[in-house]
């Protein structure tokens, strides 16, 4: 099989928290909210799990500190949904832990990072290195795969002053009012072809895609011209193909990402291998056993990590509609 583009890429979440106010106002303890399922959470249901959760992490804390909330931040689109569709969405809470010694930070943090492994929350990445001023831990809840961040902004590096916070991420869902409960099947109805196997192999593609950029959690880059949803054909064989583009990350975030997609494709049926790069991590390609699609995950140059997925469409398409941008 020929892929006939390139294959774009997929932007790591870089969580900034300044020091100066983004919004202000105390909150109290909502009271704990039941892990909630992605295909029927809905933005009041992400938002009181997010303040759950930042709960479990400050609520235990000495010193005690006070949270001043930021706005709930709508992330927009999720990227398997063709970029600018509407289907799913995400949000983001950010708490400033306030109140305290700026010297206590780095305990703030720490403190929150014990609260969530009592939980029984995975890590993201490696934990934090404790030796530092200002350390950070990444974690993520189970099963329903919230992405949060406790991390220590510097506010006097002199003293080793910071000002700590945690931020939430959202799961992709619904957006109100439009798509369906998994957010799969909504952007391909949104193109729709004479075949119904055309159709079939779209929604195949763009539910291989969701599934990968879930368990990447950054957020996508605008689309570049040629990239999105097409279908192609070659001969008799016909697929369908989408893929998107990220922005440049560090060598370190790109390893880690192809790291925590190679534990998703493996664990759910995938089969996956590396191939060597000129220079850099090597291309993640895996091929689905059941349907045959084909994920390829490729480090470039300017430091994005291009991702694409390819599925075979089982009847061949046929007519002016074969291709389409």
């Amino acid at each position: 099989m020929r892929l006939p583009r390139a294959m774009p890429v997929l932007a790591v979440l870089a969580l900034a928290v300044t020091v100066a106010a983004c919004g202000s106002g105390q909150t109290g303890h909502q009271g704990a909210a039941a892990p909630t399922k992605q295909g029927t959470m809905n933005e009041q249901q992400a938002s009181k799990r997010a303040e759950a959760i930042v709960h479990e992490a400050v609520d235990g804390m000495s010193p005690r500190p006070a949270l001043k909330r930021t706005p709930l931040r709508q992330l927009g689109p999720c990227l398997a949904d063709e970029h600018s569709s509407g289907e799913r969405v995400q949000v983001r809470l950010t708490y400033q832990l306030t109140g305290v010694p700026g010297g206590a930070a780095k305990k703030l943090v720490r403190q929150a990072r014990d609260a969530w492994v009592e939980r029984g929350y995975p890590f993201q990445d490696a934990d934090a290195d404790w030796s530092q001023p200002f350390p950070s831990v990444s974690m993520r809840t189970v099963p329903d795969d919230f992405w949060m961040t406790a991390l220590t902004g510097v506010v006097d590096r002199a003293k080793g002053d910071g000002l700590a916070a945690i931020s939430v991420t959202s799961p992709c869902f619904a957006a109100a009012g439009g798509g369906t409960a998994d957010g799969a099947a909504g952007p391909a109805a949104h193109h729709p072809t004479a075949v119904a196997a055309d159709e079939r192999a779209e929604r195949r593609a763009l539910r291989h895609s969701s599934r990968i950029y879930d368990v990447l959690r950054v957020p996508h880059a605008p689309a570049r011209e040629g990239e999105g949803l097409a279908t192609y054909q070659e001969g008799r064989d016909a697929y369908a193909h989408h893929a998107w583009s990220t922005r440049p990350l560090t060598e370190a975030e790109t390893v880690q990402a192809l790291e925590r997609a190679k534990v998703h494709l493996e664990s759910t049926g995938w089969t996956v291998r590396h191939v060597p790069a000129a220079a850099g991590a090597p291309v993640l390609v895996a091929r689905n056993t059941a349907d045959a699609s084909v994920a390829r995950l490729a480090p470039s140059a300017d430091g994005t990590l291009r991702v694409a997925v390819t599925t075979p469409v089982t009847t061949p398409v046929t007519g002016p509609d074969s291709a389409r941008a």
